[in-house]
């Protein structure tokens, strides 16, 4: 209900439409029923003059009951889509907010399905829903109401169906409900299948994996299909009994009034208006049964959204949170251990360390010994499960997320670029930056060049992911994209791995001009970059073996001088 208070003017005046129209329709069988007696009852001088009177009055009637339809179905239509739309900002906001543990679990296409699928009926439920249930509880008590009136046993007769359609509808109803949440979750895997794909599609086409693709969208397709089945069917049995039941009461009310006119308990011009009045009856059980399916298409998925948005981030702003200001740079783990929730052991375990303000430290370590996940814990993508990181003496838990990541720059080996403009790509550091701002950064990241030689320079469409860039201009642009953010605290996530040896000169050359008195950790593949640093630490499984600088580690002998003398490359480190 809070999704229609925004709207609640349009709501009123729309739910005082459906009244109308349906107070309208009842007074045509009325005036039907008028005609018709005087016509065959006591036909007089004034009887054509009653007539034209009556007409012209339901002519008004016909004209007001256009216009508050036509508002009704366009404002109504409105009010329903503008409700969907905020329900689809929320559900985006409350995903926005969750932490990279909800999205390890969780499939893009799934929750693609549920922010577009879902929510579409949503808007359909929001407007013919309350509408429709107004317009068919007045009619149908007005009927009800009239066709007393008229005859009292033919009425009672009637109404025998009610309990009958009741239970009817009830079951089919509940078959309903179930095939739809089962046809939504199946066009959600349908959807994870397509996005899974497509997105890699060039390994696909490099391993000539199409048939495997195939097969496996062939059968979440197939899947959905069956769903849809058991859908249609229960629609079906239920639309057609329905159907049935009504036109079961028109049979009626001609056989039973009929020989009610031969037992004289009837007038002919009653039964004319009654007939009419059935005809009314009809249409609100006709709404009704609209209402059931839209409750079944629209609560299912409003459930599937329920579901998403009772899931809490668990990672919020504490009470009290402070915003972190005026950043020295200086880092502490204090007995830090962390294990992830699917994981099967701790991932770190009893870390010490401190990087004093504008030092240069290098991680270097096994693969898997955590050395993304140490840096993932400064800016809290994670929560440590022990122990504690204090950023210039206060623990991250104690800040305010945003203004806490608004402080960190994160460089990392896999680049994420936005379909979109080069431009908007290094913004996205600093949204309310200008161009100058933005080509300054570009230069300092040595991209500018590359960018000028672009077909659009600065506005060129760079496609899904950067799809028109290579490796290395790519990082070059998520290395302005931190130029331009110029946060007091970096991190470089293997930032130069994948990169060709001309690649990685220039970007590593960008990342020591941007690495200059600020806090920098750096996980460490290269020798130029072990080199470079003032301190390096070696992480194992066992947690922190050694540290100090390429020099003091060799002639140590320690862990760090044995990979050397293997002749091992720190990348397979």
């Amino acid at each position: 209900m809070s999704y229609y208070r925004p709207y609640r003017r349009t709501l009123v005046i729309d739910l005082f439409c459906a009244f109308l129209v349906a107070g309208i329709a009842l007074v045509f069988p009325l005036g039907a029923g008028y005609i018709t007696r005087t016509l065959l009852g006591h036909p007089g001088e004034g009887t054509l003059e009653q007539i034209v009177t009556v007409g012209a009055a339901l002519l008004g009637l016909v004209a007001l009951q256009i216009a508050a339809n036509t508002y009704v179905d366009y404002q109504g239509h409105m009010m329903g889509t503008l409700i969907e739309r905020d329900m689809r900002r929320d559900l985006f906001r409350h995903l926005q907010s969750q932490p990279f543990q909800f999205f390890d679990g969780q499939r893009t296409g799934q929750l693609m399905s549920r922010l577009t699928n879902d929510l579409f009926a949503i808007g359909e439920l929001a407007h013919h829903g309350p509408e429709d249930l107004a317009i068919a509880v007045f009619k149908f008590a007005g009927v009800f109401l009239i066709l007393l009136g008229i005859n009292v046993k033919l009425t009672l007769l009637l109404f025998c169906f009610l309990p009958l359609m009741a239970v009817y509808a009830l079951y089919f109803n509940r078959r309903l409900n179930a095939a739809m949440l089962g046809s939504k979750a199946r066009i959600g895997d349908v959807n994870a299948q397509v996005e899974d794909s497509l997105a890699g599609i060039r390994v696909v086409q490099s391993f000539t994996g199409e048939a495997v693709e195939q097969g496996r969208f062939g059968r979440a397709n197939d899947l959905f299909v069956e769903s849809r089945r058991e859908g249609y069917r229960s629609e079906a049995f239920f639309y057609q009994g329905m159907t049935a039941f009504t036109q079961l009461m028109t049979v009626a009310v001609l056989v039973f009034g009929g020989l009610a006119i031969l037992r004289g308990e009837l007038r002919l011009d009653a039964l004319v208006t009654y007939l009419l009045c059935v005809g009314i009856l009809i249409e609100p059980i006709g709404r009704f049964v609209n209402i059931a399916r839209l409750l079944q298409e629209g609560l299912t998925g409003f459930e599937r959204f329920l579901e998403l948005m009772a899931v809490r981030p668990e990672l919020e702003d504490a009470p009290g949170a402070v915003e972190l200001e005026h950043v020295r740079g200086d880092i502490r783990f204090e007995h830090v251990s962390f294990q992830y929730p699917s994981g099967a052991g701790p991932v770190l375990r009893d870390i010490n360390l401190h990087i004093k303000p504008g030092e240069f430290v290098a991680l270097v370590g096994a693969s898997g010994v955590g050395k993304s996940t140490l840096c993932a814990l400064i800016p809290r993508f994670y929560d440590v499960t022990g122990g504690r990181i204090l950023i210039d003496g206060v623990p991250v838990q104690d800040l305010r997320l945003h203004s806490l990541r608004r402080q960190i720059g994160v460089v990392q080996q896999e680049v994420y670029l936005f379909a979109g403009t080069v431009l908007e790509n290094i913004r996205y550091g600093r949204p309310e930056a200008s161009e100058a701002e933005v080509v300054e950064a570009a230069r300092r990241a040595g991209a500018h060049d590359f960018i000028l030689a672009l077909p659009q320079g600065y506005h060129t469409d760079i496609g899904q992911r950067g799809v028109k860039l290579s490796g290395g201009q790519k990082q070059r642009l998520s290395v302005a994209r931190v130029f331009l953010k110029d946060p007091p605290i970096l991190i470089f996530d293997e930032a130069t791995s994948a990169l060709d040896n001309e690649s990685e000169r220039v970007v590593q050359d960008a990342l020591e001009r941007l690495a200059r008195r600020r806090t920098t950790l750096v996980i460490a593949h290269r020798l130029s970059t072990v080199r470079n640093a003032g301190r390096i630490v070696v992480l194992t499984a066992d947690g922190i073996a050694e540290e100090g600088t390429h020099d003091e580690l060799l002639r140590a002998g320690g862990a760090y001088a044995a990979l050397q003398n293997a002749g091992m490359e720190l990348s397979s480190l």
